[in-house]
């Protein structure tokens, strides 16, 4: 299944969320990874002008989120259904790490709609909502400040789902630019730049030919691991030949 298909079924649902602003911001959080459904259980303020202004951009999918009145109704449809929980409770499902919590999302995606599941900003989700989920996730936060933004838990929740529906090689931005590349240099193009650079460096006294030590394998060993392109080998070699001309300055009769 396509890697933007898997990510449509990706329901985000923000329960109880206080501030407009988040919702706003996970919004864009979730427009960045190409997820688009946004399911909002009781917001205290929406629609809101602030969530629009932290959205930048991502304002359609404001205008597309459902509201619901309860958790239950946002899940409807849904096959899976993984709650976003800092502690261990002793009720619940098991506590999974991102990654791996992620894999069993994207794997159930594949047969249906699933979602991920956030808390209230301040208390989280009540053990009744997370009870109404097969599956929990924590990020494994600092513990001396595990304090974690709203829009901040989606945008990272989001990016694994990116990660794991292209198998870790998702598209960047910007891929139809022009490569600042050229084509790789060939053998007699680099022995001809070694071959220059050794003419220069024995004329300007820098390397004795009578005694060469290891200088030139070292510098070979340099230029191998860089991988030297054509454009590289040429204006290397323009450096060298600049060197080589007469400077102008010297005194005329």
């Amino acid at each position: 299944m396509k890697p933007e298909v898997l990510l449509s079924r990706i329901r985000i649902v923000l329960c109880r969320p206080s501030h407009p602003g988040n919702i706003g911001a996970a919004a864009r959080a979730m427009k960045t990874m190409g997820l688009s459904d946004l399911r909002l259980v009781t917001p205290k303020q929406f629609p809101d002008p602030e969530a629009d202004t932290r959205a930048t951009g991502a304002v359609d999918l404001l205008e597309r989120a459902k509201v619901t009145e309860t958790l239950a109704e946002a899940l409807q449809g849904t096959v899976l259904a993984v709650a976003l929980s800092a502690r261990r409770r002793d009720l619940g499902p098991p506590v999974g790490t991102p990654r791996e919590t992620v894999a069993r999302l994207l794997a159930a995606a594949a047969e249906g709609e699933v979602a991920l599941v956030f808390g209230n900003e301040t208390s989280g989700l009540a053990n009744e909502e997370v009870l109404q989920c097969q599956a929990a996730v924590t990020i494994p936060t600092n513990p001396e400040f595990s304090s974690l933004n709203l829009g901040a838990a989606v945008q990272l929740l989001c990016y694994e789902c990116r990660m794991a529906a292209f198998a870790g090689a998702a598209p960047l931005a910007g891929d139809g630019a022009t490569p600042f590349a050229s084509p790789p240099a060939t053998h007699d193009e680099v022995e001809g730049f070694y071959g220059h650079l050794e003419a220069v460096m024995t004329t300007s006294g820098f390397f004795n030919p009578q005694q060469p030590g290891r200088l030139l394998p070292k510098l070979r060993r340099l230029f191998g691991r860089a991988g030297l392109e054509k454009d590289e080998v040429n204006i290397l070699r323009g450096i060298l030949s600049a060197t080589q001309k007469p400077t102008g300055h010297g005194r005329k009769d």
